[in-house]
């Protein structure tokens, strides 16, 4: 059986609490690849903990969210990772969709 159900997740508000409501990501080392992006959810599940976002532009009912890996990089600073690997993806990806709906209704 998978970690990586609704039943398993613990809520999360590190990146909240650490940057605020809104971080920027960059698309490489330079600030003109910069892009704002709204916290939508933080959770953790199977021993790593994940962050999905929103573009701060993209409207409350649009479904353009990101989901990323959020691991520490010490003296309380994070960093937001791309997931490699398919399967990580793929079981995020549907416990993000899962959780939306669940979420929802609460």
């Amino acid at each position: 059986m998978s970690e990586y159900t609704v039943a398993n997740v613990v809520r999360a508000n590190r990146l909240r609490e650490t940057y605020g409501e809104e971080i920027v990501l960059f698309e490489d080392d330079d600030a003109e690849g910069e892009r704002v992006q709204k916290i939508v959810m933080e959770f953790d599940v199977a021993g790593r903990s994940y962050v999905v976002l929103r573009p701060e532009d993209a409207d409350a009912d649009d479904d353009e969210t990101s989901v990323f890996r959020v691991t520490p990089a010490g003296e309380g600073e994070f960093e937001i990772e791309t997931i490699e690997d398919d399967e990580e993806w793929e079981n995020v990806s549907e416990l993000v969709d899962e959780m939306t709906v669940s979420f929802s209704k609460e």
